[in-house]
């Protein structure tokens, strides 16, 4: 498949990489030059792989609090909520963003490579709860881009004053000349910035309007055009989970750091909904939490951590490498890694098997980089 903006891709010298089925830059320029370019300035990200799920009818809310790890009902109009959808085991079936719009009306943005099974998912659950709910895969008429960068906010105060006032995790919908778009305050990058849905025919004529007056090729450009392989390592820097490295359906959710996603401690009259997999973390928080647990590991030299590496305490495997790159903001190797409880505490020596090499590690806190204030 095909994104509306294969177009500007081409005309940006974009290499290409076959994701979850969408044909996809990976790079333009390059994976480092493409992150810097975003920790200093902005870069243009094209995420229209990603599912948007439209969700409305009388039982929309009973429906996503049966879905989501996180309470729904209680979310205000045009307020975001990272949330996560769990399997029965309380494994991951996928984190996702849902955005209220009217009172029984959602957005659900879920990863590119789960679309199918998200929609099937929310379809069985509206059969078996013989629930008033109505799902539309808006995703392939639509387009979504994310601008993302220090001065992404500065130059969309040319065009709307509301934008750069939202907070984090709202979004607002605008006319930009015949165009509505949604514009959310949110992004997988560790920058601010905003991700904009719009109707996919409508992408290349708002995408001119607003880089009128920017050469994208220019060395000094407020904004450029990045691929997947920077979004990779600026969400790695930032800490933040990936889908089939950090989060899946054999990783039990509570091992992930994402405990403010996860509300266990509602009872069902607040919540009106247990949301799937509850009762298995229910146990295994019972149970003193899960065995292992998501860290970051600062590792020697230049070599990267690869996924599957096994973590190393003496001669004992205690772990393994889910994701890793060398970081170009801090120029170091940096990784995530699933280790056991007993050596997960910050300042914990430990090694990374690194294929007939081993790399000395320690275990830091989470994110690695955190964006400058102010």
């Amino acid at each position: 498949m095909k994104t509306p903006l294969k177009g500007f891709h081409e005309d940006h010298g974009a290499k290409f990489v076959d994701y979850a089925g969408w044909d996809m830059p990976i790079s333009y320029s390059g994976i480092q030059e493409e992150h810097r370019q975003t920790r200093r300035s902005g870069g243009i990200f094209d995420v229209s792989h990603m599912g948007r799920l439209r969700i409305k009818g009388l039982h929309a809310r009973k429906l996503l609090e049966r879905a989501c790890s996180r309470r729904i009902s209680d979310m205000q109009q045009g307020q975001c909520r990272y949330t996560l959808m769990c399997n029965e085991h309380g494994g991951v079936m996928d984190d996702v963003i849902v955005s209220r719009f009217e009172e029984d009306e959602f957005l659900v943005v879920c990863n590119a490579a789960n679309r199918a099974k998200i929609v099937g998912h929310l379809g069985a659950l509206i059969a078996a709860g013989e629930l008033k709910a109505k799902m539309e895969d808006e995703t392939e008429k639509t387009a979504m881009v994310a601008l993302q960068g220090p001065a992404v906010m500065d130059l969309l105060s040319k065009f709307s004053k509301e934008v750069p006032s939202l907070k984090r995790y709202r979004f607002a919908v605008k006319n930009l000349m015949i165009v509505k778009l949604m514009v959310a305050r949110t992004g997988y990058t560790g920058e601010d910035g905003v991700e904009v849905i719009l109707p996919g025919n409508m992408i290349g004529m708002v995408m001119k309007l607003m880089l009128s007056n920017i050469d994208l090729k220019s060395d000094d450009a407020i904004l450029k055009p990045a691929g997947l392989g920077a979004r990779d390592t600026l969400r790695l820097e930032a800490g933040m989970p990936l889908y089939g490295q950090e989060l899946g359906e054999e990783i039990n959710a509570l091992s992930c750091g994402l405990d403010f996603a996860i509300t266990l401690d509602k009872h069902e009259d607040e919540r009106g909904e247990r949301f799937v997999g509850q009762e298995a973390l229910e146990k295994t928080r019972d149970a003193g939490g899960p065995e292992r647990v998501l860290v970051g590991l600062g590792v020697d030299g230049r070599r990267t951590a690869r996924q599957g590496m096994p973590v190393l305490a003496g001669d004992a495997v205690v772990g393994q490498i889910s994701s890793g790159c060398w970081s170009p903001t801090l120029e170091r190797s940096i990784a995530m890694a699933f280790v056991d409880r007993a050596h997960a505490e910050a300042g914990t020596a430990l090694a990374v098997d690194a294929e007939r090499a081993r790399l000395d590690a320690v275990v830091e806190k989470l994110p690695f980089y955190t964006r400058p204030k102010g």
